[in-house]
């Protein structure tokens, strides 16, 4: 599905940008490639398992925004084609209609939208919501769909402002009324969540009517799942924000009464559960969970509780993080995906508590239906294999099959760069796992200029996964490294939790192991090293500049560069519980982690991107930084990108202006010859 031709992308979307980008060799990946990708997502089988929905994304080059159709194909992948434009398409239970979100009524707001899957294919509107509805779920018998949807809490300063109107003489225009905040976490994000909203369950009638609000209060709720009667729902909630003695109140299971509107509490850890599924006969539910700890990351366990919320064991601890439970539909156990080493696939474990890996492969593998006949949906992406929906049968796990190619037309002719797979051995012993991504005509008797990349978090983990950044880059003669140093998730807790009250720290030490050990392959130009980064890695990218002068330019995204400053500015309180102790009952480690106590080491030639609209890491953050570099009279630029919030890469423009800059900003400081 194209929108527009190649042609007519290049003279409509920022063709100064196009223009000024150095243009690989025919047959390389380039930016003008990025206007034309296409993603795929959330492929679900019919009842009956003859068909197939997914949503097919695109990029909307006029609006500058990512957008979304809903397609059909047949079981095997043939016949795919266009329904409706889009998202989260779910089978009503019998499979004659689907339930889906799109644009709709009133003023293009997102609504939820029912079509019948017959030849006549209509469509209704069945909501005019005020916020955007999400994870829609139909009930058992057809006749309802649940939903979530934020809804405002009670505003503090409402009675004084109602006292105000007796003040107001009639037709005056007045300001508006200041924004009354008692909670910590009170800042909006780019997706319009605050502290004065939760997000809530709700129940409309499939034919259309008003929606019923089936939960409430300050904690947020959902997604949900149906008992198999129709009688209830099950999900998780718990608040964002700490208590006012900082201590953390953590997410437990609930059931609600779908008629009634009771709420019955399931679990009482002190600790996280999340993630209920309910089983096929409606005994059970199955959810992931650990007790409270002061670890910065701890790797969830799989439970099982009987459905009042009695008897809870434990089923399984593999020490990863289990996601996406599903029951067998026989009920004999659960399937659930685990992300382990840069890769994810499918596992499954039985009632008695015994485990086995179901599928095999350096492949990002998202299961997202299994239908009781055995067969598998989902999407898969691998080094040099963008996202598509594959399909497989429980029986013969190994044999997977890819049923769309959707950028197999941008792809045509071009050549990949190849990526390698490498493991290091770092201080401590700690074992790292990389990869380098060498530009498609690599020769390895040639050097070439290295790009460190390092990933936000810290507790997250880069994957085998397609990166189209990654593969950008090499095409323009760049070798590109990742690493999962210390912190990363994928290696069990205690690699996770070993930066805890020390990051940066031998996270540092792990990154730069990593470049000796490229470097040792005998094909890098040492004398043009970069290095860049976003949030985690931008706090990292900042540190690693003001201890070492090896890489010719740097660029901090989207940084924290004052842990002091930081506790007070970011929407994300979370980072209270990353120290021992508040900055003002000992300030000694928030300021011997933060980058800017060492800027007076730093030399190299440093550029920041941060989104004006950042709040999880302020762009006072990277002004600090900013301002401190431009008084030592270090070479450095701040690039403040508009419509951005956290990241600098949302809107599809700033995508391509972000590895536009950062290679620009490379060339101009490079030690020599670089592209």
């Amino acid at each position: 599905m194209r929108r527009f031709t190649r042609a007519m992308a290049a003279g409509l979307f920022i063709p100064a940008l196009l223009a000024a980008q150095a243009t690989p060799s025919a047959g390389k990946l380039t930016l003008a490639d990025y206007l034309e990708w296409e993603t795929v997502a959330s492929p679900q089988l019919s009842p009956d398992g003859s068909r197939i929905i997914y949503t097919r994304g695109w990029i909307d080059k006029l609006n500058d925004r990512r957008a979304s159709s809903i397609y059909i194909m047949n079981a095997d992948g043939s016949r795919p084609r266009k329904l409706v434009d889009g998202s989260g398409a779910v089978w009503s239970p019998d499979g004659t209609r689907i339930a889906y979100t799109a644009q709709g009524d009133p003023n293009n707001t997102t609504q939820i939208f029912v079509r019948y899957m017959d030849a006549e294919g209509a469509v209704t509107q069945i909501t005019r919501l005020t916020a955007s509805p999400g994870s829609l779920r139909w009930s058992p018998d057809g006749r309802s769909i649940a939903f979530t949807m934020q809804v405002p809490n009670n505003a503090p300063g409402a009675r004084a402002e109602s006292q105000l109107a007796q003040f107001r003489p009639r037709g005056a225009t007045w300001t508006a009324a200041p924004r009354v905040v008692d909670k910590l976490d009170y800042r909006q994000d780019g997706q319009g969540f605050t502290a004065d909203a939760t997000q809530q369950l709700f129940i409309v009638p499939a034919d259309g009517g008003t929606p019923r609000q089936v939960t409430s209060g300050e904690w947020s709720a959902g997604p949900a799942q149906w008992t198999p009667d129709g009688k209830a729902l099950v999900y998780s909630s718990g608040p964002r924000i700490p208590d006012a003695e900082y201590e953390w109140r953590e997410s437990e299971v609930y059931l609600v009464d779908a008629a009634s509107g009771q709420v019955k509490q399931l679990t009482r850890r002190n600790g996280p559960d999340n993630g209920p599924s309910v089983s096929p006969d409606g005994r059970m539910i199955a959810y992931a969970g650990y007790d409270s700890t002061s670890d910065t990351w701890v790797d969830s366990k799989l439970y099982l509780m009987n459905i009042d919320g009695s008897g809870s064991r434990l089923l399984l601890d593999m020490d990863r993080s289990p996601q996406n439970l599903t029951w067998a539909a026989d009920g004999t156990g659960l399937y659930f995906t685990v992300q382990s080493e840069g890769s994810q696939n499918l596992h499954f474990v039985n009632l008695a508590g015994q485990a086995r890996k179901v599928t095999q492969g350096a492949h990002m593998l998202s299961v997202t239906d299994i239908h009781p006949s055995g067969t598998v949906v989902g999407t898969l992406t691998a080094p040099t294999v963008p996202g598509d929906v594959v399909t497989f049968s429980l029986k013969t796990p190994a044999q997977i099959r890819m049923l769309t190619s959707v950028n197999a037309d941008v792809l045509h002719g071009k050549t990949l760069g190849a990526v390698e797979e490498i493991w290091y051995t770092s201080v401590d012993d700690f074992r790292i796992q990389g990869w380098i991504v060498k530009p498609p005509d690599f020769d390895p008797n040639r050097k070439y200029p290295l790009m460190l990349s390092i990933h936000g978090g810290p507790h997250s983990m880069y994957n085998v996964g397609f990166n189209f950044a990654f593969q950008e880059h090499a095409a323009n003669g760049y070798v590109v490294l990742y690493t999962n140093p210390r912190g990363s998730t994928g290696y069990g807790s205690a690699f996770g939790n070993a930066i805890k009250n020390a990051y940066p720290s031998k996270d540092y030490d792990d990154l730069m192991k990593g470049v000796d050990a490229v470097i040792a392959r005998g094909y890098i130009d040492t004398d043009n090293l970069f290095v860049y980064g976003c949030s985690g890695g931008g706090v990292l990218t900042a540190w690693t500049v003001g201890h070492t002068d090896r890489f010719a330019a740097a660029s901090s995204n989207c940084p924290v560069i004052n842990w002091i400053s930081f506790v007070g500015t970011t929407d994300g309180p979370t980072w209270y519980r990353n120290f021992e102790k508040m900055p003002w009952e000992d300030i000694t480690e928030h300021w011997n982690r933060s980058p800017l106590k060492y800027v007076g080491n730093v030399k190299t030639p440093t550029m920041l991107m941060t989104g004006v609209n950042d709040l999880r890491t302020p762009i006072s953050q990277t002004e600090e930084f900013y301002q401190a570099l431009k008084l030592r009279k270090v070479p450095t630029k701040m690039v403040r990108f508009n419509d951005e919030w956290h990241g600098t890469s949302s809107k599809p423009s700033n995508f391509i202006r972000t590895q536009l800059y950062l290679r620009d900003w490379f060339r101009e400081h490079s030690r020599g010859a670089v592209q």
